[in-house]
């Protein structure tokens, strides 16, 4: 591992350290994971469960998935597989903000909320995962 990559990792871990109890929660409850690219998948499990249930209380439906640093939540591998990009977008927000991710995602959800936006939606780390994972094509 190159040494910029590892800052990275390190600079990133206080994020990545928040997911690990929800890793170890969903491997016991018959979850499964994967590396790729660097960054942990966990599908499965109360993994799922998190997703649907406790991520449901913010987001209506839940999610498919979510990251935690160098750690993706998902649902199952269909759901990792359909959202890689626009996790990877988040993994790398992760490694930009290192320990002031979780408090500039949420406060950037809760300016939008106050600014009568939705907190998901409308959040900057969404609409930019959103839109390099859905770039507007040019009609020309």
């Amino acid at each position: 591992m190159r040494f910029p990559r590892l800052l990275a990792y390190i600079w990133a871990l206080p994020t990545t350290l928040v997911g690990v109890p929800l890793l170890l929660a969903a491997l016991l409850s018959g979850g499964g994971v994967r590396c790729v690219n660097g960054v942990l998948e966990v599908h499965g499990g109360l993994a799922a469960v998190y997703l649907r249930r406790v991520v449901g209380l913010f987001l209506k439906g839940g999610a498919s998935a979510m990251t935690l640093g160098h750690i993706v939540l998902g649902l199952n591998t269909a759901a990792l597989d359909a959202t890689r990009f626009h996790e990877r977008i988040h993994v790398r927000q992760c490694e930009r903000w290192g320990p002031f991710f979780i408090p500039a995602y949420l406060g950037a959800s809760l300016v939008q909320l106050a600014r009568g936006r939705r907190a998901y939606r409308d959040n900057p780390f969404e609409r930019q995962a959103y839109s390099a994972a859905h770039p507007v094509e040019d009609d020309e």
